[in-house]
């Protein structure tokens, strides 16, 4: 098993293709790249850290007053994504890019 281990990661490590995919998605160093990580990964985390409740009650006053099924339930989904609170997987995709994009080489 060790072996099959071995053989897969050599297999991975001289790939070309796969290297040439991860620098293509790899977000570029520059304002940019670094913005785009924090507005996409941290700034909804922060509106959800200090707005939460007023959130969740804007939610909440639409999902009764909605006429339509379909927006009343997309409202109560809302309430409940707010409810959970701040989402960690979110930050901690955001640190490991925005330490992927920093570390030199």
């Amino acid at each position: 098993m060790k072996e099959k281990l071995k053989k897969i990661q050599t297999k991975i490590d001289n790939d070309p293709k796969l290297k040439e995919a991860v620098e293509r998605i790899k977000p570029r160093k520059n304002i940019w790249g670094i913005l785009g990580i924090v507005v996409f990964f941290f700034v909804p985390e922060l509106v959800t850290y200090i707005w939460q409740d007023e959130l969740i009650a804007w939610a909440h006053s639409h999902a009764l007053s909605e006429i339509i099924f379909t927006q009343r339930w997309l409202y109560k989904q809302l309430e409940e994504m707010f409810i959970s609170g701040v989402s960690y997987v979110n930050i901690t995709i955001g640190a490991l890019l925005l330490f992927w994009v920093l570390r030199s080489k």
